[in-house]
């Protein structure tokens, strides 16, 4: 076996090998697993840090990873899902209040997980339209992020008052009915989801790639990370919706239910909505 395996090494560019040893590393010395990440977006995400970096090699990136203080973070930060704006997709806000806000109205505390957690914004603009909807006095969110550095960033976050007026716009787009600027709280300048509704999100660090179910929800909404993962990951990561969503319950995802796809026949697609489900078995 030793010939053929000798082999198969030799036909592995060194690019790839440095990336696969690169995760390895940071799986081994920091505890985080893209292992099974789509291997293509994360050449893509490494050769942006390494450019920034002025670095020629992956192997370059490594050494820094092992020895040089906050290359860890940096890097983690890379591979993350990329931070959104609030309503930065005026059409999926639409269907939050069309989709969402009318299955959880049969719930007496329906509990919503915001698996991977792109930013502060995307979980404001969540409670956000449950407030317009009457359902935020009753309804929790679980944020979850793998990186539990950019989780305590995203709890603890505010943003310049003067982005609200940027993001107006963007609110009504997406079937805003008030004046977004009243859903915050500005101190020097600097804005803040009002603590209400603030106290409706939990936050918490969890990986998609490693941990088990946590709790039974009525949604999961997971709009941005399945395009990063490898197919082994993908099927797990919805091997863990089915195991935590309520019968009944809503799925949100970025990309399409396949029927080879872990519990496919266990959901129903709602509407000609994107990649809604609704589980039915």
């Amino acid at each position: 076996m030793a010939a053929p395996m000798a082999a198969l090494m030799e036909d592995v560019e060194p690019r790839h090998l440095e990336v696969a040893l690169l995760l390895e590393a940071l799986y081994q010395r920091f505890g985080h697993d893209f292992r099974a990440y789509d291997r293509p977006a994360v050449q893509r995400k490494v050769r942006a840090l390494m450019d920034s970096r002025a670095l020629a090699t992956v192997s370059a990136l490594q050494e820094r990873l092992l020895h040089e203080a906050g290359v860890a973070q940096e890097l983690l930060r890379v591979l993350a899902v990329a931070p959104v704006g609030l309503f930065d997709d005026p059409a999926f806000a639409r269907e939050l209040r069309s989709v969402l806000a009318p299955s959880l109205h049969a719930s007496a505390v329906p509990k919503i997980w915001l698996a991977e957690c792109a930013s502060a914004a995307e979980a404001w603009a969540l409670a956000i339209v449950l407030a317009e909807q009457q359902l935020d006095a009753r309804t929790e969110i679980y944020a979850t992020v793998a990186n539990e550095d950019l989780m305590l960033e995203m709890r603890n976050a505010t943003v310049l008052a003067d982005a609200l007026v940027q993001w107006r716009d963007l609110y009504l787009q997406g079937g805003g009915t008030g004046e977004l600027a009243t859903f915050f709280d500005v101190v020097d300048g600097r804005a803040r989801l009002r603590a209400p509704l603030r106290e409706r999100i939990t936050w918490a660090q969890y990986s998609l790639a490693t941990d088990a179910s946590f709790n039974e929800f009525q949604a999961i909404l997971c709009s941005r990370a399945l395009a990063d993962f490898g197919p082994g990951l993908r099927q797990r990561a919805l091997a863990l919706f089915h195991d935590s969503l309520a019968r009944f319950g809503v799925l949100a995802i970025d990309r399409q239910l396949l029927p080879s796809d872990a519990h496919a026949a266990c959901y129903q697609a709602i509407g000609a909505q994107r990649h809604w489900y609704k589980r039915v078995a």
